[in-house]
């Protein structure tokens, strides 16, 4: 059955998240678009898994003055290390995999499923994981109306956003426009390539496309479609609903989409020459398409 209104596809894809291990917020209360983070979720995960090299900054006995200044200037470093030169091991990758270091504190910012079961620390730590579904995200710094349908999170680091649109009313295409047009990058920290979002989906009721890197009317997407039959785009949905369901279901399952980050997600740096013979190093950052995805792990 065709759905007429985003909303109803927000409601859908939020709603199964929320059921299925994820927190969820139905607004961007607590967002800070200028670090773009949620620091809510960045605190309670360190505090829940690192609580002794949280009390080296954040003073146990400390006012509360010096505590919101002490968990300010955390937040800071957090982001300078989202933000640092990809060649230099910056990145939201980089920060998920190896964490982060504030003065005489260190700290992991997730924990990846372990191998086995068997050290208890670490499955705790895995399952302390604060995965969470934001969404109309308020997040350009210079104009306060504009806002992303959803914006995924993994311990307060925003690591994917989605456009929707409802075939209905619109296609695929319009969400992808409006990445082209109106997600300029110069200036969002949401947005600046491989810094806080690895991937952007634009995704309607039949398909699902995906970038990693926004460069206005230059930004090139991909197919994340499941193939029907040997054709493109995807087969209909057997239980009735959305086509495009098994992001949600599938790619969005918990276990799976950390494996994701963790496993297939890989920035790849290297040397290249231009016409003239220059030399200059260069970022791809490499998200899987579903086929690839789906080919390693069935």
């Amino acid at each position: 059955m065709p759905q007429h209104h985003e909303s109803v596809l927000e409601d859908e894809i939020c709603q199964h998240l929320a059921a299925n291990g994820w927190l969820y917020s139905p607004t961007d209360d607590g967002y800070d678009r200028d670090l773009a983070l949620f620091s809510d979720d960045v605190f309670a995960w360190l505090a829940d898994t690192q609580p002794v090299e949280l009390a080296k900054r954040l003073k146990p006995d400390a006012s509360t003055a010096e505590q919101e200044k002490a968990k300010s200037a955390l937040l800071q470093r957090l982001a300078k290390a989202l933000s640092a030169d990809l060649k230099a091991d910056g990145g939201t990758l980089a920060v998920l995999r190896r964490g982060f270091s504030d003065f005489n504190a260190t700290f992991s910012m997730c924990q990846f499923k372990p191998n086995s079961g068997l050290n208890a620390t670490t499955a705790a730590k895995y399952s302390a994981v604060r995965l969470r579904v934001m969404r109309q995200v308020h997040y350009s710094r210079a104009n306060t109306k504009k806002a992303i349908d959803l914006v995924f999170f993994v311990n307060g680091i925003p690591v994917a956003t989605a456009e929707l649109k409802t075939d209905f009313v619109q296609s695929v295409a319009h969400a992808i426009e409006q990445y082209k047009k109106d997600r300029l990058p110069k200036g969002e920290p949401l947005l600046t390539f491989a810094t806080r979002a690895l991937v952007h989906f634009a995704v309607s009721n039949s398909e699902v496309q995906m970038t990693t890197k926004l460069a206005g009317k230059d930004t090139f997407f991909l197919p994340f479609n499941q193939g029907d039959d040997g054709h493109a785009g995807n087969p209909l949905n057997p239980d009735g609903g959305s086509s495009t369901a098994y992001l949600w279901e599938r790619i969005l399952q918990r276990d799976t989409w950390l494996e994701i980050l963790q496993k297939f997600v890989f920035l790849k740096k290297e040397t290249v020459e231009d016409e003239y013979g220059r030399s200059r190093r260069k970022s791809t950052l490499i998200f899987p398409r579903f086929h690839q995805w789906e080919a390693v792990t069935t």
